[in-house]
Parts: structure tokens; sequence; C-alpha cells
């Protein structure tokens, strides 16, 4: 075998022999047809027994070659297990990072990451099993006003949803602020309350592509989050797992985005959507626009506060406007709508005739939550300061950068800086002012909620540097950028 090894990794058969070293658990003649011209005849039968090693899937990687199914099944299951070490992940990591996956690459590491751990099978609860995912962004509470919307269309939902790291706010942290509301349900918790109630917004499981959590928290180190086939893999997984089977994708794009620009959330997107569609499900990808916060509110309590006055129907127009659409995606995959304008007037229906907020309460009482919190919202969390950011003059709102007003939200407690950071439920920013809109000098522009004064200090010093005021009228902000995948 000695001699096998030598001639792999000789320099006169390099480049051949890395490409057969990686077939599935031992090589097989259809493999070796790529590389049998000049091979040592007296050596062939002797490599049909020659293993799959990680360092020749990274080398492969490395060298843009497409891995087969097999060989993205051995290094995810190895990696899970911990037979593969995390110095060799993170170098396959970094070169999925530099040359990219195919869709198909992608779609079977997806499979790979989601069946890693346990997967739901929701066949048996409902007709259709929905869901919905947001990129990431600032004030971007839609969970908690859609999912309502949708389930008091007749369409049960359970959705298991993650916690805020970095600018980005978590849907359980808002949760969170509620007191009593459980984010930990058991799968025969989660499984009896999609039953019964029809409802359901909780923690993942750990048992749920845990290959997922352990990748993504090497990536996180190890420079390698950016990569559009990990990124939509990671998101997927997670989905499949849960037992989804339509799901709608909220991609962001913007300064309050992971994707910077239009090209690579369309790109995201447009791989999810085939991901989905390999892996036979349905997807649809909204891309929608995060240079400027979604709604006025950023922060837990405070967001809370918002997504209710939005049952209520007194919501900001664009965070409504929002939830209509992803609402309306979400209906035509459960086969309750055939056109957008069907699923947005059967949404704006339930939030009229006050059935989308009953099921909100009904939500927040299956999980314990004390629901005379969301009855008289002024109950929830409320800081001890609270400062007005004044328009130093008059003109047009130009700039409201949602990723600095993210991150100041972070410095007020309102976020994580890291894993495990403790959340203030209380603090935040508020938004008066949307881009495009007109402000008198001496109007509020921005409110910081805050419970330390040094922390408040920072944030309105960093605040002023995220708005900007035109003369000029500027264009609005476009909602949306298109859809991918009807």
């Amino acid at each position: 075998m000695a001699e096998v090894r030598d001639w792999v990794f000789g320099i006169r058969g390099l480049a051949v022999g890395r490409r057969a070293t990686v077939a599935p658990k031992h090589w097989n003649t259809g493999a070796l047809e790529h590389w049998s011209t000049g091979t040592p005849k007296h050596l062939f039968h002797s490599l049909t027994e020659f293993p799959m090693r990680a360092v020749d899937i990274i080398i492969k990687k490395r060298d843009k070659l497409e891995l087969t199914k097999e060989e993205i099944e051995f290094f995810i299951s190895g990696y899970t297990k911990g037979d593969i070490p995390d110095y060799q992940a993170a170098a396959w990591a970094m070169a999925v990072l530099l040359n990219g996956m195919t869709p198909r690459e992608t779609t079977d590491l997806t499979l790979a990451m989601a069946h890693s751990g346990d997967v739901l099978d929701l066949s048996g609860v409902v007709d259709i099993a929905l869901d919905k995912h947001s990129t990431g962004g600032v004030g971007d509470k839609t969970t908690l006003a859609v999912l309502p919307m949708v389930v008091a269309a007749g369409l049960p939902v359970g959705k298991m949803s993650g916690r805020g790291l970095g600018f980005s706010g978590g849907t359980l942290d808002k949760m969170e602020s509620i007191p009593g509301y459980r984010t930990d349900l058991t799968t025969e918790e989660f499984l009896e309350q999609l039953r019964t109630v029809g409802i359901v917004l909780t923690g993942q499981s750990a048992d749920l592509a845990p290959a997922d959590g352990k990748l993504y928290a090497l990536r996180d180190v190890t420079g390698t989050v950016p990569s559009i086939p990990l990124i939509a893999s990671s998101i997927m997984s997670k989905k499949l797992a849960a037992g989804a089977q339509g799901i709608v994708l909220d991609v962001k794009v913007g300064r309050g985005a992971f994707m910077q620009t239009l090209d690579d959330a369309r790109e995201l997107a447009q791989l999810m959507v085939d991901i989905a569609r390999l892996a036979g499900r349905r997807a649809i990808a909204l891309l929608s626009d995060m240079n400027q916060p979604l709604g006025y509110a950023v922060g837990n309590a405070l967001e809370v506060k918002e997504a209710i006055d939005t049952l209520h129907g007194h919501g900001p127009a664009d965070f409504y406007e929002h939830c209509l659409k992803v609402a309306a995606y979400m209906l035509i995959l459960g086969g309750k709508a055939k056109t957008e304008e069907e699923g947005r007037a059967i949404a704006a229906h339930t939030i009229s005739d006050g059935s989308a907020w009953e099921k909100f309460r009904a939500l927040v009482q299956a999980q314990g939550g004390d629901v005379a919190y969301v009855d008289e919202p002024e109950r929830l969390p409320r800081a001890s300061l609270v400062e007005s950011m004044l328009a130093p003059k008059s003109g047009y709102v130009a700039r409201i950068d949602a990723r600095e007003v993210g991150e100041t939200a972070v410095i007020l407690g309102a976020g994580r800086e890291k894993k495990g950071d403790p959340i203030d439920h209380a603090v935040g920013i508020v938004v008066h002012k949307k881009v495009g809109e007109p402000i008198e000098e001496g109007e509020p522009l921005l409110t910081i909620h805050a419970n330390d004064e040094a922390r408040l200090n920072e944030a309105e010093e960093r605040l002023w540097g995220a708005v900007e005021i035109s003369p000029e009228k500027p264009e609005p902000l476009p909602h949306f950028y298109g859809v991918i995948g009807l």
C-alpha cells in the first residue's frame, strides 16, 4: 500500500491520483476510468481499496473540482462525529469560500447537514408544512406579525427561530420580552401545540442539524461566514430538518444586511430556491431592502410593541407592507391564494377582522407567556433613560444607516457582541422618519432608550453619524427588489 500512496501523491501522477483518492469509501472502476491511462497496471487492484480521506477532499475543493455526494456526506458525517478535526474543516470551508460550489454540491451539503440529526416529519400534523426565513436585518420583527396572519387565514405554521448575533436582532430575544414565554419546547411539545393550537414559535432543538451548529461556530471564527454556498446550506438545512415543505425566504440586501449588494442577494436567493427544488421542496425568495431599519422600532420589547400595533392595524406603513407581501407568498405556497394580490387581500382581512391578533394571543398563552403584557404592551420592559435626538436643521432625511443603528442598539444592550451575552429587553432605538420624508428643525429624528448613562452618550454620538439631512428630496428607498422562484 505504501507503493500506492507514493504513486498517488508523486509529482508525475499528482493531478490524476488526487481525483481518484476521493471516490466514495473505496475506489471503483467508474472513477478509475478518468485516470486509467498511464496508471501502473499492477497497482490497479490495490487502488480500488484505497479509503477516502478528509485531506483529499480538501485538496479537491482547493483545486476547484466538484465534490461528489458521497464525499460531502463523508466529510460532514466525520466532522459532526468528531472524526475530522476543526483545522481540516476550517481548511475545507476556506476552499469553499474561495472556489464556490455548484447548486448540486450545495444541495448535497444541505441534505447532509439536515440529516446529521433528527428530521421532523410534520405530514401527520399539517397538510403542508410552511416556514419563512429572514436572512437578518435591523428592526425585522416580521415573524411576529406574519405567522398570526397566515395561521388566521387557515394554514397552521410551526416555526423554529434563532437568537440575535451582532447587529441582527433575533426573534426569540424579542418574544422573551414577554414574561413567561417559553422558547425551549421539546419536539413532542412542538408537535402537540402545532396540532392543537396551529401556531408555534420556538427555538431550534439541539437534535436538528447539529452539523450546521458546529460548522457555523467554526465559520464565525475562521473568516468563512460570507461564503454564499455555506450560508445557503446553513439556512436550508435547518428548514429541511424542521420538516418544511414550502418556504418563503426574505433575503435582505443593503447596509443592514449580510448581503451588501443586490447581485450577492440575488445569487443567494436563487441558490436557496434551487436547493429547495433539488431537495423536492418549494421555495419563493423575496429580495427586500435593508439600507434603513424596517419599521420604526429597533430593540426587543420596542419591536414587540410595534408588532402588536401592526396586528391592531396601526403599525408603520413600510412594515405593514412588508408583512402583507411575505404573508401573501406563504398563502400562495399553502394553496390559499393564487396571486400576490389575492394573498395580500386575505392577509389584510386577518388584520381588519382581528383574527390575526387572536392567533398571536393564542401563541403567547400556549407557550406560557403572560397575555396581560401583550394586551397592555406598556407593561413590557421599559428603559429608565429615554432621550430624543432633534433634527439640527430642516430638510429631507437622506440616510438612516441600518447597520449603524443596529450596531448602536447592540452597544445599548439590545443585542449580542458574542454568543452568550445577556440581553436587555428594554433598550433600543426608535426611528421617527424614513428616507425621503421631510423633517423640521427641532423635530425628533431618533429616540434612544437606555438603562446606562454612558451607553446612552456613546449611542447618541454614534447615531449622529448614521443619519443625514439634505436640502434636496431624495427618492424613497424601495421595499422590494424582486421575487425569485415563482
